[in-house]
């Protein structure tokens, strides 16, 4: 097991790094040919950024269109983060200081996120607008997320696992000093999910995390009236006339 998790993962790491490379690369290609900044716009570079920071950090859009779905969407996304950074702690030695003094705070990260994913995937089955443009990918990724959730908690409060050589592996594999991992079903589970997690992540919905900066409506300056917006591709094509 330890030999296929640890082929598994340096597989799944390859996907999902040379896959968001490739699709951050396409998004910089597409042609953005129109002025289409959604209103009221910001006037200045500045104030673009500054809109897509409140974008990204408060989901700014979010709150003005739906609360109830922020709410469910900000319990996620922030239950995420902070049970992301309480992992570093498997991939760094010595642990940071941050890093440590949130170690207490996962099960309430854990919960948030989990409370988060189960109230968007009910969103999805009971309103009926919602449940008629959802794909089936949109459920089967929501349940992805909803079974890693589950083990990893599974790991905190029901099966106890030996973290100190889940860390071990970890800091082997990026060593490439491979290290015995627990024989823990849980534990196979949950990094099983996670690895598929992985590898899925450059070809699915979730890249909205890194399309968000590359949207036309959020990261254009609203100066039409001032210069004419000209697409490279569009400006070649003149300088040929």
């Amino acid at each position: 097991m330890t030999t296929l998790f640890a082929v598994l993962f340096y597989a799944a790491t390859a996907v999902l790094v040379f896959g968001l490379a490739y699709k951050v690369t396409q998004y910089t290609r597409t042609p953005a040919p129109l002025k289409i900044p959604t209103m009221p716009a910001p006037l200045t570079k500045t104030g673009v950024a500054f809109r897509l920071a409140r974008e990204v950090g408060l989901f700014e859009s979010l709150f003005k269109s739906n609360k109830w779905l922020w709410i469910f969407a900000v319990a996620f996304h922030l239950g995420l983060l902070l049970v992301v950074l309480r992992h570093l702690r498997y991939f760094i030695e010595p642990v940071w200081t941050v890093v440590a003094l949130i170690q207490p705070f996962g099960i309430y990260g854990g919960l948030a996120m989990l409370g988060g994913l189960v109230a968007l995937l009910l969103r999805r089955l009971i309103v009926a607008r919602v449940r008629y443009i959802t794909a089936p990918s949109d459920i089967l990724m929501l349940l992805l997320l909803i079974g890693i959730g589950v083990s990893g908690m599974a790991m905190k409060g029901a099966v106890h696992t030996d973290v100190i050589a889940v860390k071990a592996f970890f800091l082997g594999l990026m060593r490439f000093d491979i290290q015995p991992l627990p024989n823990d079903p849980v534990l196979f589970v949950h990094l099983g999910l996670v690895a598929l997690l992985m590898i899925v992540f450059p070809f699915s919905k979730l890249l909205h995390a890194p399309g968000v900066f590359f949207s036309p409506t959020r990261n254009q300056v609203d100066d039409a009236r001032d210069r004419r917006h000209l697409a490279p591709w569009a400006a070649q094509f003149e300088a040929g006339k």
